[in-house]
């Protein structure tokens, strides 16, 4: 039977803290320990796990550092704390359903070529209430659920994150390929890295229901944007979708890099170098979409032919709306 790890990173979380923890304590199947990094609290956060740890069905250790790393390095030193076989990521803010280690661990036990698993959650508002959508709605749609083949995944991973840390729990034997994480690699944090790298080595699931009570507020460091397809709306959005785009780019290239210089990872670098090309090549077709569609001839005439040859590209289908999108840019007034 794997030993059971929770990795939590805190910073004054006092707020929503003791619901996490309580949640944690009406698991079906308990941890076997719970390691704490908290970063350099102001509030009452490491009392609160103190207090905790008094009371707690398991074993709870506290590691309160001296200066604040940040959340990427804080959950790092958290992982590292950690002595469990599987160890399951956990936010400060979030409640956690009462069946979440029972069912992702036993993925792991009929599995053992199973690296990572990762699975929705229920979006709720500050007080729990539902808010009527779920967290894969909006960051794995359903159109990537199918997906089996850790290949497939990483063509995903490699310019985008489609796994949220609060989610997964992994196994500890990949810390050596993934610690120290990366910190210099765009738009991508702790959680994007261990699934990238776990996805070049090993298997994942993906698990279609919601484990995790998944909290919006405003102090939270991530969380979900709710806004249409960035493809459809205003210009803006367009001149935002475009710099995202560059940025996939920018972030392809450096994983790659640090995939060929890491004498840990460079068995696997050959795989990713083939999956980087395909990868900028999509990327590049979206590139010119967005610049195509923010840089329009104010000419009707003119703007005609040039959605026309974007039309018969497919770029619109592929990027944006198809015919509606095409016939925004043929109306609109930017």
């Amino acid at each position: 039977m794997n030993k059971i790890s929770i990795a939590l990173g805190t910073y004054n979380g006092a707020r929503f803290l003791p619901e996490q923890l309580e949640s944690f304590s009406a698991q079906t199947v308990l941890p076997d320990e719970l390691i704490v990094s908290d970063d350099c609290s102001t509030d009452e956060t490491a009392e609160i796990i103190r207090e905790y740890a008094r009371v707690a069905p398991f074993p709870v250790k506290l590691s309160e550092n001296h200066i604040n790393l940040g959340s990427t390095a804080n959950f790092e030193k958290a992982i590292l704390l950690c002595s469990g076989d599987i160890i399951f990521l956990s936010d400060q803010d979030d409640v956690w359903m009462p069946t979440k280690i029972e069912r992702i661990a036993a993925e792991f036990e009929k599995n053992e070529r199973l690296g990572f698993v990762f699975t929705d959650a229920e979006l709720v508002d500050e007080n729990l209430a539902p808010l009527g959508r779920r967290l894969c709605d909006f960051t794995f749609q359903t159109k990537h659920r199918h997906i089996k083949n850790s290949r497939e995944m990483l063509e995903l991973l490699l310019p985008h994150n489609y796994v949220t840390g609060a989610t997964m729990a992994f196994r500890a034997d990949f810390r050596e390929f993934f610690l120290p994480f990366p910190l210099a690699v765009p738009d991508m944090i702790h959680d994007a890295w261990i699934a990238l790298v776990t996805a070049a080595m090993a298997e994942f699931k993906f698990l279609d229901e919601p484990l995790i009570k998944y909290r919006q507020h405003e102090r939270q460091q991530i969380g979900v944007k709710f806004f249409e397809d960035v493809a459809a709306v205003k210009f803006e959005r367009m001149v935002s979708a475009l710099r995202a785009s560059q940025t996939d780019k920018e972030r392809i290239n450096k994983i790659y890099e640090i995939f060929e210089q890491n004498p840990k990872l460079s068995d696997e670098s050959v795989l990713i170098g083939e999956i980087k090309k395909k990868c900028l090549a999509q990327t590049d077709e979206r590139i010119r979409h967005y610049q195509t569609r923010t840089n329009l001839p104010s000419s009707k005439i003119n703007r005609i032919r040039a959605v026309w040859r974007e039309l018969k590209s497919k770029r619109y289908h592929k990027f944006s709306r198809g015919f509606l999108s095409a016939l925004k840019d043929v109306v609109a007034d930017y």
